[in-house]
Parts: C-alpha cells; structure tokens; sequence
C-alpha cells in the first residue's frame, strides 16, 4: 500500500509538535524528528508549514486556521513532506493552546497512524481540492473556491468536516 517514497511509522508512536501564534515550532517530539527526517535545530523556531506538501489543498489548512482560531479543535488526514522529498500522512488532532483566561497562546498537534483505508478516499477528494486551486486566477480565489467546493460536498451528504472525516471509518 505504500511506496518507496512514503515514510511510516509505527501505530504505536505519536508525533507530536507544538506553535506558537504564527504557527513557529516551539517544540517537536523524537517521531517528529524522525519522521520528517529534521533535527531538532532544523525545526525549533521554523514555520510549522517547512513540513508542508505541494498535494495538500489550501482549503484543508484554512478550515483548520478558522477552527483552531474559534478555539475548536479539529481532526484531519494531512500528507507531510520530509527533508528529503519524501512523505508521510498522519491523521491529526490540533487544538488551541489556551492560557487562564481562556486566551489561545499556540498550538499542538499530536499525529497518529491514519487508517490505510481511507487514505484513497482522502487523495480523490484533496486532488479534486487543489485541481480547483490551480485553475484559478489567484492563490486566495482557488482557496476560497475549493473551500466552497468542499462546503458543498459536506451540506450533500449533510455532515460537519469532523463528522465526514469519522464517517470515512466506516466506508472504507
């Protein structure tokens, strides 16, 4: 199911890194690490996007910016990029990090093993997203419209992001 340029990991391990406002790496567990194939240098500090695939729609990373902003947490299959040009998919949990006052002060994300069975369904769907993206006339016009695409494909089969997202176990 996998090819020579995906990288795995074990079900049992759990990548885990954590940002700042802007999304800087404040910290990055060991999987991390060696998953993405950086060091620790390499990444405390970086834009959490350095890890970022061209594959991957903007319109996925804008509806987990507007979620964790309104302090929600969020579930979503995301394809990484390595050091090295290769990848790997996680299955992500982030969620705000909030201070006393309920002030959101960064951001963490713990990463999972995704279901291998799901993943088809996952690529059909984001190829779709980032065709859309491309044939636009602008970056912020092809994100907004595969972000409407996307809220389409939700209201049909009349379910949230997360709802959808669970929902996949079960199809697949």
């Amino acid at each position: 199911m996998t090819d020579q340029n995906e990288v795995t990991f074990d079900d049992s391990e759990i990548i885990v890194s954590k940002t700042d406002l802007k999304g800087k790496i404040t910290y990055a567990n060991h999987v991390f690490m060696k998953v993405s194939g950086y060091s620790e240098t390499e990444l405390l500090g970086k834009p959490h996007n350095i890890i970022r695939h061209p594959d991957m729609p903007r319109a996925v990373f804008k509806l987990l910016w507007d979620r964790i902003q309104q302090k929600k947490e969020v579930f979503a299959y995301v394809k990484n990029a390595c050091k090295d040009g290769r990848y790997y998919w996680v299955f992500a949990h982030v969620t705000p990090t909030l201070d006393l006052h309920g002030n959101i002060i960064g951001y963490h994300s713990s990463r999972r093993t995704p279901n291998r069975k799901v993943l088809p369904i996952i690529e059909d769907l984001y190829a779709g997203l980032r065709q859309i993206e491309q044939q636009a006339t602008s970056p912020k016009k092809g994100m907004a419209a595969a972000g409407e695409h996307l809220a389409r494909v939700l209201a049909e089969k009349n379910m949230g992001y997360e709802e959808f997202i669970f929902s996949l176990d079960g199809v697949a």
